[in-house]
């Protein structure tokens, strides 16, 4: 007898699935169609972006190429190709690369193209704050000491990335403007900090010789 309610039950989940196929088989059938196609498309866009990596990786070391065989104005176009056309990664490290060489002959266009970096919302905080510090590089010895303590003194807080480097400069700066109160101030903040790598220290350290005035 159980084999006859066992052959019973099994008939009535076949008639139960023929229905509820009948009444829901054609969306199954779309829905499984589309899910092919998502994993396709998916598979097909990252296919695509690999490609351009690939391509722009490939630009981008060929115009770093030009740089190391002396042929600065080619490098700046392709550089600027780059910047244009690759991906995002690629097209921020072209941006640097390119006012880095501008930097070379023409400063003020290069000190533009680092501020353009850094207001760039696009690009990543860390670049944004390096395209700052090589524009400020790039100032250190013309702009007036506000203007260096303005586009600087975020970056030396304590625990940004690029505090050594910027409280260097902003000692260096506030020297050069003859504020001597100013250059004590960053030069002890840095040497305070035991983070500060030694080159910075040891340039400091005769920095701080042109702070003290005369002895005796």
């Amino acid at each position: 007898m159980s084999d006859i309610f066992t052959e019973v039950d099994e008939e009535i989940r076949r008639e139960q699935l023929r229905k509820l196929w009948d009444r829901y088989g054609g969306l199954a059938v779309a829905a499984a169609i589309v899910l092919v196609l998502a994993i396709g498309g998916w598979r097909g866009w990252q296919w695509w972006e690999t490609k351009k990596a690939a391509e722009a990786g490939s630009a981008y070391d060929a115009a770093a190429a030009l740089v190391e065989q002396g042929k600065l104005s080619e490098a700046e176009a392709a550089f600027g190709k780059v910047a244009s056309e690759g991906t995002a990664g690629y097209r921020v490290l072209a941006r640097l690369r390119d006012a880095a060489l501008l930097g070379e002959r023409d400063r003020a266009a290069a000190v533009a193209a680092y501020d353009a970096i850094a207001k760039d919302a696009s690009v990543d905080p860390l670049l944004q704050e390096l395209a700052s510090l090589r524009a400020a590089l790039l100032l250190v010895d013309s702009a007036p000491l506000a203007e260096i303590t303005q586009r600087l003194e975020p970056m030396a807080a304590a625990g940004k990335t690029f505090r050594h480097t910027a409280r260097e400069l902003l000692a260096v700066a506030a020297v050069r403007a003859s504020d001597n109160a100013a250059a004590k101030r960053w030069i002890d903040t840095a040497l305070s900090d035991a983070e500060t790598p030694q080159g910075i220290r040891a340039r400091l350290d005769v920095l701080a010789t042109l702070t003290e005035g005369p002895k005796g």
